[in-house]
């Protein structure tokens, strides 16, 4: 007889013993559950929808187009800090008008210089409010002494500034060139730029709503509008779609301040509230009337500047706070352009060219200093264009308009809430951009979430606090007899943007930093800080020109 189940393992009584179990992991059970339910998306370096990246170019028709929106968009800062600024100076329309063309003109030329030299991303430089309290203190310096008429008063305060600002450049010129920002920047982690990119946006939220409100019945139309047309319209027609996508922004304007001016000239306000026709009426600026045709803006045009060691001080905790500002505009510009972020030696360059361009601001006369723009970073990001060139021939039209006043002065009129109902879409991009560097950590770690909460928290919170405490008591919580001394701490922790990163770098590298290197995200961080570290560096932030045969590469 022939056996048909032969036992090969000799066991005597004929029984196969069971097969041996497989036991699954069970974060690989996990893992086979979550894609069951759906797809799960992986990390992400570079964002896919982006249809021209930073060394990508659009047409050129396109691209001045492109090029006008990002000078519009710029505009809105300019007018606003001046529209403070200006008249506690005890300057005129005129005078206000020249603020404008000389804030236009050194945009112009400190963002070229970025572009072609220094960061290299397509990164538009304009005035920040971080420089406002030191400006302020100058103002009430000098508005307590005698002069013959209220110009002259003005005179005075921007020699001051000028002063000022030439001396604090070099704050930003030493800590950008000595490398010493880019060894800093060695310190952050997608850990710490979630709070820090986050609060760039989130942090200027009194520059969005609470201005548009000032309005209510143009601001919110342009809001509603911008977000249908941009958002929902543009899937109506397949052919139309990236022309809506790319150019909605500047057909909202354009409707709705058409709208304003027919609410003007109707007589809507002719009633009304002396502030409610400031922000509401399109020809209450003034500006159209007391712009000069042609006036190009020159070093020294206000005087010779004077310098005093309290206001250099002041100045110099506001260069401090743009360095900071910046850094995070950076970050959220790279990404927003399909690039790698920005390695250490790109940051220190960037930092110190910043620190010649606030220098060149000073001899020129501007009013403050710059720093990158957030809302036209933004723009990046609602365009879905990252590209250089664009940004490049922008700085054509901030010049052009600054030395042709009256041009200028026509847009410069657009009424502030309308920039401010834009600055609600592009401000809360450049926030959820902050969010997406999360994926590059580990977004289930319990430190991480306690760093990111504690930072996002502190940075909105604390500055918070700062503000409402100086609209109320008339200045700063800091108050001591020093008044440089005041005006470095109230400016510093006024700023979102330091406070956050500050939180954020110091318990990221303090709290259980040696063996969470994984869970920090540092090994696909790392590599970025490079120069060499990754091949698209290179790509990304090298020069036009082999610029290393005129300056020595420590310098670079």
């Amino acid at each position: 007889m022939v056996e048909t189940n032969p036992n090969p393992a000799g066991d005597a009584t004929g029984v196969h013993p069971p097969p041996a179990s497989t036991v699954v992991p069970i974060h690989q059970q996990i893992m086979a559950s979550a894609s069951a339910r759906g797809s799960v998306h992986p990390p992400t370096e570079q964002l896919h929808q982006l249809q021209f990246c930073i060394h990508s170019n659009p047409r050129w028709p396109e691209a001045f187009m492109l090029a006008f929106q990002h000078y519009i968009v710029m505009l809105g800062t300019i007018v606003m800090i001046s529209s403070v600024l200006v008249p506690q100076m005890g300057g005129s329309h005129g005078d206000k008008a020249r603020v404008i063309q000389t804030f236009l003109f050194m945009s112009g030329v400190n963002t070229l210089l970025q572009t072609f030299i220094g960061t290299r991303l397509p990164t538009v430089m304009n005035p920040s409010f971080a420089f406002v309290i030191p400006v302020m203190t100058v103002i009430k310096d000098f508005s307590s002494r005698p002069f013959i008429n209220e110009h002259e008063r003005f005179v005075h305060t921007m020699r001051a500034i000028q002063g000022a600002l030439i001396v604090a450049s070099f704050v930003n010129i030493v800590i950008g060139y000595s490398k010493a920002w880019g060894n800093i920047s060695r310190f952050f982690s997608p850990v710490v730029i979630v709070p820090a990119v986050c609060v760039v946006g989130v942090g200027l939220f009194e520059r969005g709503f609470p201005q548009l409100a000032k309005c209510v019945e143009i601001g919110l139309p342009m809001l509603i509008l911008l977000v249908v047309l941009q958002q929902y319209m543009k899937h109506v027609n397949e052919k139309a779609y990236f022309v809506i996508e790319r150019f909605a922004l500047l057909a909202c304007i354009m409707i709705v301040w058409a709208f304003a001016a027919l609410l003007t000239v109707s007589g809507a306000y002719n009633n009304a509230a002396l502030l409610t026709k400031v922000h509401c009426r399109t020809d209450r600026s003034f500006l159209m009337s007391s712009a000069p045709w042609i006036k190009i803006p020159y070093p020294f045009q206000w005087g010779p500047p004077i310098f005093g060691a309290s206001h250099v001080f002041g100045m110099m905790g506001a260069a401090l706070v743009s360095i900071f500002e910046s850094t995070g505009a950076y970050y959220a510009g790279a990404r927003l352009a399909g690039a790698t972020p920005p390695p250490a030696h790109v940051l220190s360059r960037s930092i110190g060219l910043q620190g010649v361009g606030m220098l060149l601001e000073g001899i020129f006369g501007a009013a403050a200093g710059s720093t990158a723009s957030v809302e036209n970073v933004g723009l990046l990001g609602l365009t879905r264009i990252g590209s250089r060139r664009v940004v490049q021939i922008s700085t054509g039209f901030m010049i052009f308009f600054s030395i042709f006043g009256k041009f200028g002065a026509f847009f410069a009129s657009i009424p502030l809430p309308i920039f401010a109902a834009m600055y609600c879409v592009l401000f809360g991009l450049v926030a959820a951009t902050g969010i997406s560097f999360i994926q590059f950590a580990n977004n289930n770690s319990m430190r991480n979430l306690y760093i990111i909460g504690l930072s996002l928290f502190l940075g909105i919170s604390v500055p918070q606090y700062f503000n409402e405490f100086t609209r109320s008591a008339g200045h700063g919580p800091v108050k001591t007899n020093a008044g440089w001394f005041d005006d470095i701490l109230n400016t510093m922790f006024s700023s979102a943007v330091l406070v956050a990163m500050v939180v954020a770098t110091v318990l990221d590298n303090t709290l259980e930093a040696m063996n969470t290197a994984s869970d920090r995200g540092l090994p696909w961080w790392v590599p970025f800080q490079n120069r060499k570290g990754d091949v698209r560096n290179e790509e990304f932030y090298s020069f036009p020109i082999r610029i290393h045969d005129f300056l020595p590469t420590r310098y670079l």
